[in-house]
């Protein structure tokens, strides 16, 4: 008898937990918002250096300290401050033609330049090259408004994210309540060149043209939003 008291008590009580659960469960309505916005960037972080090959780890450290002193030279003409360019990577490593069956050397050097003045920009990579930069890691296009627009889109998806639940929840004769839950998903797309062969860029700069599109810069986001169900 009293096994069946306890099993009875054992249902009751977990019956009245779940009905105390299910009535404790918050209508809600998840929404996600979006907002984007394109912005013209207005300078550039530039990475460029040298690399030479030799069987003398001498020579080929020689030739390309020349070569990256005269890069420096040219940067420092360009009236760039000195904050805004700095070394980022010095190699000397021994590699192998095993076509050849040789071994070689290879040193090379890459300097970050922070260009805050686009309109250098062709006559400062042909000055480069010039000099004897061969190897262009890359460019990329960035603005000092970023953060403030991405500010200002955060709270444009958000608004957007309530206009939708405000709709899902008036075709449904409610009303929505606070917001529970938030989570951002942003997303900044930086136009990019990528590392470009130096004699193609030398044939193009030569021509005094514009060898360049910086394009624009997208900064997007996505929010969801958990509101509450009136």
């Amino acid at each position: 008898m009293k096994k069946i008291f306890l099993l009875f008590a054992t249902v009751f009580l977990t019956v009245t937990a779940m009905a105390q659960n299910n009535n404790s469960i918050t209508p809600q309505v998840n929404v996600s918002g979006e907002g984007s916005v394109k912005i013209k960037p207005d300078y550039a972080i530039i990475t460029i250096g040298s690399e030479f090959k030799d069987v003398d780890s001498a020579k080929a450290k020689k030739l390309n300290d020349d070569v990256m002193a005269k890069v420096i030279q040219v940067i420092k003409k360009s009236k760039i401050e000195e904050k805004d360019y700095q070394t980022q990577r010095v190699n000397l490593y021994k590699s192998r033609d095993y076509q050849q069956k040789k071994d070689y050397f290879v040193a090379s050097q890459t300097v970050t330049i922070t260009l805050r003045n686009l309109d250098q920009y062709e006559t400062l990579m042909s000055d480069l090259i010039e000099a004897g930069a061969n190897n262009i890691q890359g460019v990329e296009f960035k603005s000092t408004q970023t953060e403030k627009f991405a500010s200002e889109i955060r709270a444009k998806a958000v608004l957007d994210a309530k206009k939708k639940a405000q709709d899902y929840a008036g075709a449904l004769d409610q009303n929505i309540g606070k917001a529970l839950i938030i989570s951002d998903q942003s997303f900044v797309n930086t136009p990019r060149v990528y590392a470009m062969k130096t004699a193609a860029f030398e044939m193009d700069a030569a021509g005094a043209e514009q060898t360049l599109a910086i394009g624009e810069i997208e900064i997007s986001t996505t929010v969801n939003v958990v509101f509450e169900l009136k």
